[in-house]
This record gives structure tokens, sequence and C-alpha cells, in this order.
């Protein structure tokens, strides 16, 4: 009896498939087959994860390539910038030297300059000693001068000619002050002498300066004016607007008073009315 049950049953299991299942359901094979499905769907989802895995390492890649060429590339810039730091390491050593040498340079010349600066303060002072020392000279040359006159006229031996050349002695060999030279010119308006005539003037130059001397062994107003026509057609002639000077022993007041108006130098020793 008992092993009719049993074939029975086995029977039924090959051939009876939902009896087969019902009996594996009664058996747990239906937890089993869930968990299988469960396994599956997992290994599905991780495969899919693997799959969105290699493409970010895909990716990763070719991001890593790019930054390994960009490093190249700094590399590059990076040796470019340290040989330009070089450079101007070496540039900077030599500009260091540069200034250095320049700085030596200034000092020297600020020594040299305060040298000049007092070379120029001496000859300042010198040059104002020799200035007292020409006005000394003058007003010898002149009281000199007036002796010469006064001699002169007490014997009767003076001319203007002797005066003159005396006078030219005094200025140009013995104080060695101004050079001096003839002035010469035709003037054909008579703007001097109010007729065509050949005007004459001793002229006494320095350092750019001019001046026109008329000697005379008596100086009147007629003297003072005509000096004045010639010093302006000298003016004229050369450019030069020049200094006027009469020099002679003896002159009268008026002839003062005019040469003071018209801005003409008188040196003379004796003044008469």
């Amino acid at each position: 009896m008992a092993v009719d049950v049993k074939r029975e049953l086995l029977k039924l299991l090959r051939e009876d498939e939902e009896f087969r299942y019902a009996v594996l359901g009664l058996l747990g094979l239906e937890e089993i087959l869930k968990a299988i499905k469960s396994l599956q769907e997992q290994v599905a989802d991780l495969q899919r994860q693997v799959a969105n895995l290699q493409k970010q390492f895909v990716t990763l890649q070719e991001q890593v390539a790019g930054l390994q060429k960009q490093f190249v590339t700094l590399q590059k810039q990076v040796a470019s910038l340290q040989k330009q730091v070089a450079d101007l390491q070496k540039q900077f050593v030599t500009l260091e030297k540069q200034v250095a040498s320049l700085q030596e340079q200034v000092a020297g010349l600020q020594k040299q300059f305060v040298t000049l600066q007092e070379q120029v303060a001496s000859l300042q002072k010198q040059f104002v000693t020799l200035e007292k020392h020409v006005a000394g000279l003058q007003e010898q040359m002149v009281r000199l001068s007036g002796t010469i006159a006064a001699l002169g006229m007490r014997y009767g031996v003076l001319t203007e000619e002797v005066f003159r050349d005396a006078i030219k002695y005094l200025v140009e060999d013995l104080l060695k002050v101004y050079k001096v030279e003839k002035w010469t010119y035709y003037d054909k308006s008579g703007r001097v002498f109010n007729a065509p005539s050949i005007v004459e003037v001793d002229v006494l130059v320095r350092d750019g300066e001019h001046i026109l001397v008329e000697y005379k062994a008596h100086i009147d107003r007629s003297d003072v004016t005509e000096l004045f026509k010639i010093g302006e057609l000298y003016a004229e002639v050369t450019g030069v607007k020049p200094r006027l000077l009469i020099v002679g022993p003896t002159a009268v007041s008026r002839a003062l008073k005019l040469a003071e108006e018209l801005k003409v130098d008188v040196r003379t020793e004796y003044v008469f009315q």
C-alpha cells in the first residue's frame, strides 16, 4: 500500500507540472525563485552601474590625457619662464653694475661741480677786485689826462691829436682792458654833420660791449650832440647799440647837462660854467 502511494506520487511529479510546482511551492521553491529574480535584477542594475562606471572611466581617461597634455605644455612654459628669469637675473646684475658705475660718475661730477662752484666764487671775487682796480685806474687816467691837458694849455704844447694818442695808449696798451678799433663810415645822408661826410670814431670792445669814445681837449655841447648822432648811426649800421663816452680834461657845465639828458658818459677833471 505504501509502495503504491509512493509510485503514484513519483508519477504525478513526472507527468503533472502543476502538481510538481505545487509541491515545489510547498517545499519553499517559490521563495528561492523570487530571491533568484531579485538577484538577477540586482545583477542587471550592477551591470548598468558597471557600464556607467566604464563610461565615466573612459571620460576620466580622456580627461587625464588632456591634463597630461596640459601638464607637458605647462612644463614647457615653466622651463621657458625659468630661462626668462635667468636672463632677467643676468640683466639685473648688469644693470646693477651700470647703476653702480653711474653712481660713481655722478659722485665724481658732484665733486667737480663743487670744485667749479668754488672756482667760480673765487673768480667772482677776483672779478670784483679787478673791476675796482680798473675803476681806480680809470680815475687815475682821467686825472692824468686832466693834468696833461692843464700843462698843455699852460705851455701851449698840447694838441687834440696828442691827447687822443695818450688816452688810447692808457686804455689799450696800459690797462689791457678793451680792444680799441677805428670805425669809419661814409654818411651819405649827412645825418651827423648835416652834409655827406666820412665819420670816424674810436670803438672800445670788450665781451660784446661796444663803447664809442671821443677825445676832446675841451668838451662843449656840440661835442655831445655830435657823438650822440654818431651813436645812432652806428646802431643803425651795425645793429649794436653802443655806450657813448667823451673824455677830456675840461668841459662846460651845459655840456654835462645835455650829456645827462642824452645818456652820454662824460669823463673830465675841470668843469667851467
